[in-house]
């Protein structure tokens, strides 16, 4: 915004200039109000050399569009919030970033908020954006996440609702998730084909469905090829690089380590990678792993960390295309949910059981 000095105040006292209108761009220019404003929102009736006059002119003059008017006057904000547990690890930094362009391209603005894992902070980000009047919301649990009113109360206001990768057990909720327990599985497999048998799961809080899905694909793999469960291996505590540190830190000084460890996200991974080195073993040779969520960074790791791959791209444009269909059809929208399927990336990790010597 310019800014000049009033002729009522001291020397070098700035005050603040009042934005530019619809009618002082009209003015300069000679228009309607009416085309200049047409000539604003791209319509068709306004020919292109005088959009690009008008809108250099807004520019110059500073204008800002009055957007809280014009979303009241359609009763649409052309926004959406999210609401995401965490954005420093690579899956959700992904999948916001999918949002954002989907949503550019749809001409909406998007609005994000993180809990950092706190349900306090989700419940008062979700109070936020309901305040703010967004035209849906995208939301994915955080793990402390138990009670769900403050979401009951985004169904009961008809504000459209899709839940993405950590969803809660209620009725008629639409729903983007991955296979999780599919997913699982197929990476314990493919470790017990490998020769692997004290294998151990590095798991996430069972209150979550990615955490329950996960350990329920662990155990699947592990009863169907009947390979022996030790349940000191078998734990639950978080989806954080600190929690597969300790996690592994523990087992260590009980000397009581498997050989092989699926973990539930990738930065549970990376916190096992750290305590490896941290006590001079080494992966995969000393111990062997593989992780749910693939991350680029992965394939700089030494080894290179093999995965089961989470597709961000699909989840995050099925998770606006269920959003925008619920916004624009509220009064007949049925709630659907959407299972995405995963993949095996196989890297250093993950490999054939060397014998004993």
């Amino acid at each position: 915004m310019k800014k000049r000095r009033s002729s009522d105040s001291p020397p070098g006292m700035v005050v603040n200039e009042k934005p530019a209108t619809l009618d002082d761009i009209a003015r300069r220019l000679k228009l309607s109000a009416v085309t200049i404003s047409k000539a604003l929102r791209d319509h068709p009736d306004i020919s292109s050399a005088t959009k690009r006059i008008v809108l250099q002119t807004a520019e110059e003059m500073g204008y800002t569009p009055n957007i809280m008017a014009r979303n009241l006057s359609a009763r649409r904000t052309h926004t959406i919030g999210v609401v995401l547990p965490k954005i420093a690890h690579f899956f959700f930094s992904s999948i916001i970033d999918h949002i954002y362009n989907i949503a550019h391209d749809r001409k909406y603005e998007v609005i994000l908020t993180v809990s950092q894992e706190s349900a306090e902070r989700e419940k008062k980000h979700v109070q936020t954006l309901l305040a703010m009047k967004v035209d849906g919301i995208i939301a994915s649990l955080s793990q402390e996440t138990r009670d769900y009113r403050v979401f009951e109360t985004v169904g009961r206001r008809g504000v459209p609702l899709v839940f993405l990768d950590r969803v809660p057990d209620l009725p008629n909720i639409s729903t983007v998730v991955v296979d999780d327990r599919g997913g699982a599985f197929k990476a314990v497999e493919r470790a017990i084909a490998l020769g692997h048998r004290r294998i151990g799961h590095f798991g996430g809080f069972v209150s979550t469905n990615i955490g329950r899905e996960r350990k329920a694909g662990f155990l699947e793999a592990m009863n169907r090829y009947q390979v022996p469960l030790n349940e000191s291996w078998i734990l639950e505590g978080g989806f954080d690089e600190e929690y597969g540190y300790q996690a592994f830190m523990d087992l260590y000084r009980r000397k009581d380590l498997p050989e092989f460890v699926f973990a539930v996200t990738h930065p549970v991974a990376m916190g096992i990678y750290k305590a490896v080195k941290e006590v001079g073993m080494r992966i995969p040779d000393d111990v062997d792993l593989i992780c749910f969520g693939n991350a680029q960074v992965q394939d700089f790791l030494s080894p290179p960390l093999s995965a089961v791959d989470q597709p961000t791209e699909v989840m995050s444009r099925s998770a606006m295309e269920l959003l925008m269909e619920q916004i624009a059809r509220r009064e007949t929208y049925k709630p659907r949910s959407i299972l995405v399927g995963t993949d095996i990336i196989v890297r250093g990790t993950c490999v054939q059981r060397r014998q004993p010597e």
